[in-house]
């Protein structure tokens, strides 16, 4: 494994990284701020959301996407800054949104907490819903274990889903309408290994986040891990990028309760080279 070096410290909560234009766009989801970040650690915001940002990603004509937790709303924005409602969710959800993934069509999956994390409701499963690009909203999925972090396979045809409370990877067929079919395990864990994040590469590994066990895991589907780095924080998120797809970038924290990382403000991205470089979306 390649050095570790800290590029962004000091924020208060982060999330949903993406690699695009030559930087790492990423949510501070308990600063209410969309960031992006180029590798020498400069950083900018470039949209504010009240209602605490999460997953992110782009439709094919370059408007962004991204998750207004709270209010349970999916927003767009354009490259001219305008921001507006691309979907309300909230007839089909009754708990927070989350994390998302949007594939080439411009359909972006999204998951949901199903249950109130942070006031210590009792776990719940719940739904994944597609939302299109025209913004109408559909259930694909549910009885899910909180699903978060999520990716698509390079040829579009396989989902691949953390249920954090499950402790596991699920996977999915997608037909050509996005619909989702064919659900099957793809990895299991113990030891408290809990897939937040989640990014895949072009070997067909998954690099997983797993805050409770405080590591940053490459996971094979049957679910032999492969390389296991530790953290000193909670591990919240990867994802590969840089140039040549090898770095991968790391988001941690000290907490995941919105008092307690705005007082702390101790999220961090750091980064290491890999050996295989990311691929499919995000």
């Amino acid at each position: 494994m390649s050095e570790i070096k800290t590029i962004l410290k000091g924020r208060a909560f982060l999330e949903g990284p993406r690699w695009r234009d030559g930087a790492l766009w990423l949510s501070d989801m308990h600063g209410h701020e969309v960031l992006r970040l180029t590798e020498d650690g400069a950083c900018e915001t470039v949209m504010t959301v009240e209602g605490r940002p999460s997953g992110l990603g782009w439709l094919p004509n370059g408007d962004m996407l991204g998750v207004s937790m709270t209010d349970r709303k999916l927003l767009r924005r354009t490259p001219g800054d305008d921001v507006s409602v691309h979907a309300d969710l909230s007839d089909l959800i009754p708990k927070r949104i989350n994390d998302m993934v949007v594939d080439a069509e411009g359909r972006a999956y999204i998951g949901n907490f199903g249950f109130d994390f942070e006031d210590g409701e009792e776990p719940a499963t719940t739904v994944l819903v597609r939302v299109d690009p025209d913004g109408s909203a559909h259930v694909v999925a549910d009885d899910l274990a909180f699903p978060n972090g999520t990716v698509i396979t390079p040829d579009g045809k396989t989902l691949i889903v953390g249920e954090s409370w499950g402790l596991k990877l699920s996977a999915f067929d997608i037909d050509g309408a996005g619909g989702l079919s064919n659900r099957r395990g793809w990895a299991e864990f113990t030891d408290r290994r809990t897939p937040d994040g989640i990014c895949l590469d072009e070997a067909g590994g998954v690099w997983i986040a797993s805050p409770v066990s405080k590591e940053f895991l490459r996971v094979e589907e049957g679910g032999e891990i492969t390389e296991v780095i530790p953290a000193e924080r909670q591990a919240i998120a990867c994802l590969l990028g840089g140039e040549d797809g090898k770095t991968l970038f790391m988001l941690s924290s000290e907490s995941t309760h919105y008092e307690q990382c705005r007082d702390l403000m101790s999220a961090e991205v750091s980064v290491t080279r890999v050996e295989h470089a990311g691929a499919g979306w995000p």
